[in-house]
């Protein structure tokens, strides 16, 4: 059967730049699954995805120009009810077989296999293999029907497509034509009105030729870029911007350097099919202002890529990636200048408008601003974050740190009244540090404001001191509990308010920071904020979604399910800042020998603990042991008592874990020939308290029975 390359791609107006890298992946999987599944691909293989911001391309290697014939087994009904006691066929069945195109006489072909309890008639017959066309024309129609669209334009045919007039159909961008190349021949299919062809379309403005004729499917890309000056791949293409960026700031010297920014640069290779990086500067002056407002104002507004110097600064030059390359690049340099410097000078006014006042003297404005219709408005907000602050605070620091975390947590909003975050909301925080230091407050209060939101983002750093660490730490708590309180839970994939990101917030402050704060009190603390009556009591919910946060941080951090559930103590433990070392011990003490038989010995102690009644002491009794063993255990526990508590007290879990080992003979010998449950109350009380004490030892670290198998 011939096998040959396929090529296959949709040319349109400019598609959205943040979406395109997704359209031209789903468009070329979906089409490559769909040809797999019709048995049209071999078992060789291979996708390429083009996606470039006039066109969609999968190309595809060895495919079939059809499909090999397969046969097919179908069910056509019980024989009970095909076939009557006397094996006379009845009209239900011949009806059937009519229908599949086959008489009476297919009867005596008919295999019978059991299917369940019955025994069913199947009709064994060859499906003839689709053909490319027929195959591609089914594949085109799934890959476009499935695509990612963001928002979906109806628009009318042109003259000369397979429908027009006022046909129209809907699409993410109009479409102008459409390429299929099997080798080097057209597969006759359609789509979106147009016939499929051999040729496409280049650069608008810098094509060598037009149209760009395509010989053959592997032909497609160099003769794209050779023709029609276009880089097909959005790989290549954003490799090719990388590069140039590089080079560019090289011949800056200085160590100058592009920032990185791997989203912008997926929207800027998106925008361009040849890139062409160019050397633009602005006027010094505007460094007088943030470099975190001049930065985001370009990236966002113009796409451009800011350079910073060796120490991290913004320097006053950028670069552009531009769609075109003429011999004389200055008009195009000039206009960019021209461009952004209105940009620049916006965020200069609203910087100094700002600083005429005072974020102290803008907090009263918060009344005014609605936080959540059930939760009041932002200035309330700010209140019930400097209660819950100034608790742990306190609880930290003394005086001093909660009198510093009350500050930070009042000033710590009013940026939001600000002219430069109204514009950029994304330099929430960052601004209310500028202000604040621009108002004299101390560079600890002025931290804690810029830093207060921080962790944003998985990965993101902690706030850099205490008094950050301490605000940002009520603020997440304040939204945790105002949330859960009114009954804004995540459910599936659906989390708006991002709480799943504030509880990890919360694991990494606790454990990160080394924070002797216990998560149960805190919550309640964040609870108690708010007025009486205003929340349902979520606060159990609330406390199991934060374990349950944490544990998912602590695995990502490389610990298996089972370490991490022995350390959290299955939900008991609350003091999270030990977390590092206990993990750590479990896991030094998970490959001793003695490990897996001392977890199957804890898990069973805690199973016997569980069965009685009532409580159970952990005390021992020297004058009620009998057997020889339970004397050897109780002497062992005794003998590894004073390592392990001596190493406990000094924070050296490892060292209390490994203390362990010496109890697995005394404890092996004891489960062998003790029976537990003895006639005898007090000595079955004895023996329990053994187990209790044996419990106890074993747990203070870790729960190893989750190390069990």
């Amino acid at each position: 059967m011939t096998h040959k390359n396929l090529l296959v791609e949709l040319f349109v107006e400019e598609l959205p730049p943040k979406a395109l890298k997704k359209l031209g992946d789903a468009f070329a999987s979906v089409l490559f699954d769909q040809l797999k599944l019709q048995g049209l691909c071999s078992a060789d293989s291979k996708l390429t995805s083009f996606a470039s911001p006039r066109r969609l391309a999968a190309h595809v290697t060895a495919v079939a120009a059809q499909a090999a014939d397969k046969a097919v087994s179908q069910k056509l009904m019980p024989v009970s009810v095909g076939l009557d006691a006397s094996g006379n066929v009845s009209p239900a069945l011949l009806k059937k077989l009519q229908a599949l195109g086959a008489d009476a006489g297919a009867v005596s072909g008919l295999k019978r296999v059991m299917d369940g309890k019955a025994e069913a008639l199947f009709y064994e017959s060859t499906a003839k293999g689709a053909t490319l066309a027929e195959g591609l024309q089914k594949a085109l129609a799934e890959a476009i029907a499935k695509l990612p669209i963001p928002k979906v334009m109806s628009y009318q045919l042109e003259s000369g497509c397979e429908m027009p007039g006022w046909s129209s159909v809907s699409f993410v961008r109009p479409a102008h034509s459409l390429l299929a190349l099997h080798g080097s021949e057209v597969v006759p299919v359609t789509a979106l009105g147009l016939k499929a062809g051999n040729s496409t379309q280049g650069h608008r403005f810098e094509a060598a030729k037009s149209p760009v004729v395509i010989a053959d499917a592997d032909a497609y890309a160099n003769t794209l870029e050779k023709d029609g000056a276009v880089i097909a791949s959005f790989e290549v293409r954003k490799t090719e911007i990388a590069k140039q960026l590089a080079a560019a700031a090289a011949k800056l010297g200085g160590g100058v350097k592009p920032i990185e920014d791997d989203a912008l640069l997926d929207e800027v290779t998106a925008l361009v099919e040849r890139p062409n990086v160019l050397i633009c500067e602005f006027e010094k002056q505007f460094l007088d202002v943030p470099q975190e407002c001049l930065i985001l104002t370009m990236k966002a507004n113009q796409k451009y890529f800011p350079l910073l110097d060796v120490s991290g600064k913004l320097t006053n030059k950028f670069l552009v990636v531009s769609n075109i390359s003429p011999d004389d690049a200055s008009a195009v340099i000039q206009g960019n200048e021209r461009v952004v410097r209105p940009r620049l000078a916006d965020a200069k006014f609203f910087f100094d408008q700002d600083r005429k006042k005072t974020l102290e003297s803008r907090i009263p404005q918060l009344a005014k601003v609605v936080y959540h219709n059930k939760l009041g408005s932002q200035g309330e907000r700010v209140e019930r974050v400097r209660a819950i602050a100034k608790a742990i605070g306190q609880q930290l620091g003394g005086d001093l740190l909660a009198k510093q975390a009350d500050r930070a947590a009042m000033l710590a909003k009013a940026d939001l009244l600000t002219d430069m975050v109204g514009e950029f909301p994304e330099l929430q925080g960052i601004m209310g540090g500028y202000y604040a230091l621009n108002d004299k407050e101390t560079s600890d209060v002025a931290a804690a404001v810029e830093d207060h939101y921080k962790p944003r983002f998985a990965g993101d750093a902690l706030a850099r001191n205490p008094v950050g660490i301490v605000v940002a730490l009520a603020d997440k708590l304040e939204t945790l509990a105002g949330m859960f309180g009114i009954g804004n839970l995540p459910t599936g994939d659906k989390d708006p308010f991002a709480l799943r990101r504030h509880a990890l917030g919360v694991a990494r402050m606790l454990v990160e920071g080394n924070l002797a704060l216990h998560y149960y009190n805190i919550t309640r603390k964040a609870f108690a904020a708010f007025p009486e009556g205003v929340l349902q009591d979520q606060v159990k919910a609330l406390d199991e979604f934060l374990v349950e946060r944490l544990k998912g941080y602590l695995k990502d951090s490389g610990y298996s399910s089972a370490e991490v559930e022995a350390a959290v103590y299955a939900q008991q433990l609350g003091y999270w800042h030990t977390l590092p070392k206990r993990l750590a011990a479990v896991r030094a003490f998970a490959q001793l020998p003695e490990a897996p038989a001392l977890a199957a010995a804890n898990k069973r102690v805690g199973n016997i603990l569980k069965k009685v009644e009532g409580t159970v002491e952990a005390k021992i009794n020297p004058a009620l042991l009998q057997a020889g063993e339970e004397q050897a255990l109780a002497d062992a526990l005794k003998s590894v008592a004073a390592r392990a508590d001596s190493a406990w007290a000094n924070g050296q879990f490892e060292e209390n874990l490994k203390a362990l080992a010496a109890l697995k003979e005394p404890v092996d010998a004891f489960f062998d020939k003790v029976m537990v449950n003895h006639d005898d109350p007090a000595i079955r009380a004895n023996r329990l308290g053994l187990l209790a004490t044996l419990h106890q030892a074993m747990n203070r670290v870790a729960d190893l029975s989750k190390l069990a198998a």
